[in-house]
């Protein structure tokens, strides 16, 4: 019979290497798998990380992900999982790397596999992504203070963050691309910040190796701008989790967006299984508030693990 892992932890950012490095440390034998595809992987500094600030976020990955193979109860493999689903009274997890397979079994499994990001059709976007252009407000609004800046976005929440944004820069233009809807309230609550709006389409960035330079617009202006923000939209890939159908444990609950609806410790609808990081609700936050939450979520598994521990199991909710 093939082994049977405490947990499989599925996903090596700071979530779910935080989920696991504290699993192994709770002498639980965890299966990190890992595609290596980091959504920040473009972003050269990761900022707001306790003693790391600055630090590159896929140097980050390897330090954390070095931690867990420290320990003997950590096993650490590459790979992109095609299926997790119920299997007895534990998960079977499948997967491929390079034509290698992952074929494994585990008592619980935390999903820590984040989001995939979908950006405005701007062709020079992706060439100043992560250097000038940047979509954290909280990690990289800092080193862009006072700084001519752009914003675009084409969602309904444009009007409270452009107004988080002003509060680093006192020059910055709103381009909603002809998308994004202001009424009249957000337009009066944005012009009495000083931000100005622009409603036309936006037909691309331009710059050169220095750096961005401006915003181009459909109509052919180009305002001067050295950098800015974007709003992604993001997608929660899941289709490899395949536990919708009638099953037992129960239904698995998503949000509006997709997201995994968990409670305060990680646990999804379904017994067994937890996620934690960006792919739950609310989304896309700091690293260090991922890494936060693997940590409560590993203490939750190893209690319902343990089983029968109702105080500490009402003491992570």
């Amino acid at each position: 019979m093939p082994v049977v892992h405490d947990v499989a932890v599925i996903g090596a950012g700071p979530a779910g290497l935080s989920a696991a490095l504290n699993l192994v440390r709770a002498k639980r034998t965890v299966l990190l798998v890992d595609a290596n595809r980091p959504r920040n992987a473009a972003t050269l500094r990761s900022h707001g990380f306790l003693t790391r600030d600055g630090i590159s976020p896929l140097e980050l990955r390897k330090l954390g992900r070095a931690e867990v193979e420290g320990y003997d109860e950590a096993t650490v493999v590459q790979a992109v999982v095609d299926l997790v689903a119920p299997d007895g009274d534990a998960w079977r997890l499948h997967g491929t790397w390079r034509g290698a397979e992952v074929d494994a079994r585990a008592r619980t499994v935390v999903v820590a596999t984040g989001l995939r990001e979908e950006f405005p059709a701007l062709p020079m976007l992706r060439a100043f992504y992560g250097t000038a252009v940047h979509s954290c407000v909280e990690c990289d609004a800092y080193d862009k203070a006072g700084e001519p800046l752009a914003f675009i976005c084409e969602t309904d929440d444009v009007v409270e963050r452009a107004l988080l944004i002003g509060t680093w820069t006192d020059d910055l233009i709103v381009y909603t691309n002809g998308v994004a809807e202001i009424d009249d309230a957000g337009h009066a609550r944005l012009a009495a910040a000083g931000i100005v709006v622009d409603e036309r389409v936006v037909e691309d960035l331009e710059g050169d190796r220095s750096g961005m330079t401006g915003v181009r617009l459909v109509d052919g202006h180009v305002e001067p701008r050295s950098g800015g923000f974007v709003r992604p939209t993001w997608h929660a890939d899941l289709d490899w989790l395949q536990v919708d159908t009638p099953d037992p444990r129960g239904t698995l609950d998503r949000d509006a967006s997709g997201l995994l609806v968990v409670d305060r410790a990680g646990r999804t609808s379904v017994p067994g299984l937890y996620a934690v990081g960006d792919v739950t609700p609310p989304g896309p936050e700091q690293l260090i508030v991922a890494a936060g939450h693997g940590a409560v979520t590993a203490a939750a598994v190893h209690r319902d693990l343990v089983g029968g521990l109702t105080d500490l199991r009402d003491a992570v909710q």
